[in-house]
């Protein structure tokens, strides 16, 4: 497995969560990581990105205040916070390798196993 997310789990409304995307591989030299999420019954989304400088980064959700994409070189991760967690923020987290970022899923060229995230009321 190349691109792989951890973190989730089970947490009630108004926590956090550190979601994790360790990159294996070619993938780390090659693509920019970007974190998508795909609740029940909806569409994947696109949620950040972060290019290979850390300064490059971006936020495609409405609240974007509450996520914080960070990465760790010498760990070859890309980690996700997000902050005031809602019930509607339930959703499977996946981290996927793209050639440059973007909000659409499509552009992804590697995808790795998600993460689920439950959030309790």
């Amino acid at each position: 497995v190349q691109l792989q997310a951890s973190g989730g789990g089970l947490v009630k409304t108004g926590g956090s969560v550190k979601l994790s995307c360790a990159v294996r591989g070619m993938i780390w030299d090659d693509y920019v990581i970007g974190w998508f999420r795909q609740a029940p019954g909806k569409q994947r989304e696109g949620i950040s990105c972060m290019g290979v400088d850390s300064w490059n980064t971006e936020y495609y959700i409405s609240d974007k205040e509450r996520f914080i994409i960070a990465r760790d070189d010498a760990k070859m991760t890309v980690y996700l916070h997000v902050n005031s967690l809602k019930p509607e923020d339930t959703a499977v987290y996946y981290c996927a390798g793209l050639i440059r970022c973007s909000s659409n899923s499509a552009e992804a060229r590697k995808w790795g196993r998600g993460t689920l995230v439950t959030v309790s009321s």
